[in-house]
């Protein structure tokens, strides 16, 4: 019988080891790698803002209604990037505090047009200065890189949207 060596039986044994895991193909590929930073992102976002539920998807909703009020949802949709199936919960939860509200579209009155309450417009000025302060943080870590990377970005959003 064949045993692993110590150290590939230590890279792969999750108990005890305090080395990371062995990523093979996933070391070079840049969904994986945009993923860890989104993640990083949005705790380091969520840290500094204290609440942990209102994550920057949360901020992302408010700012975009905010910036287009009568927005339907289908639209919102498209400008965030998110699938309606996970924005309605998103809106639903958003309604329940009391930070957005939905109204019915004077031009087709089948479709529900998003509007900020007065305690929307406020927690947004709140998150808004969290958010610039976060940008900040990003803009060291880039460095002068900042606008490459953004139109990197949108080109990845573009090509696969």
């Amino acid at each position: 019988m064949v045993r692993p060596s110590s150290s590939v039986a230590g890279r792969n044994s999750a108990e005890g080891s305090q080395d990371p895991p062995a990523l093979g193909p996933l070391a070079d590929m840049v969904g994986f790698h945009l993923r860890l930073a989104q993640e990083a992102s949005f705790r380091a976002f969520a840290q500094r803002v204290g609440a942990r539920d209102l994550k920057p998807r949360r901020f992302a909703i408010l700012l975009l209604i905010d910036q287009n009020p009568g927005l339907t949802q289908t639209a919102l949709s498209r400008a965030s990037g998110r699938d309606k199936s996970t924005l309605t919960p998103a809106l639903d939860d958003l309604e329940r505090r009391g930070l957005v509200e939905r109204r019915r579209s004077p031009k087709d009155r089948r479709v529900r047009a998003l509007y900020l309450t007065g305690g929307g417009r406020s927690l947004l000025r709140e998150l808004t200065r969290h958010a610039v302060a976060h940008d900040r943080q990003l803009d060291r870590i880039l460095g002068a890189g900042k606008a490459q990377f953004i139109a990197a970005l949108r080109r990845i959003a573009m090509s696969l949207g």
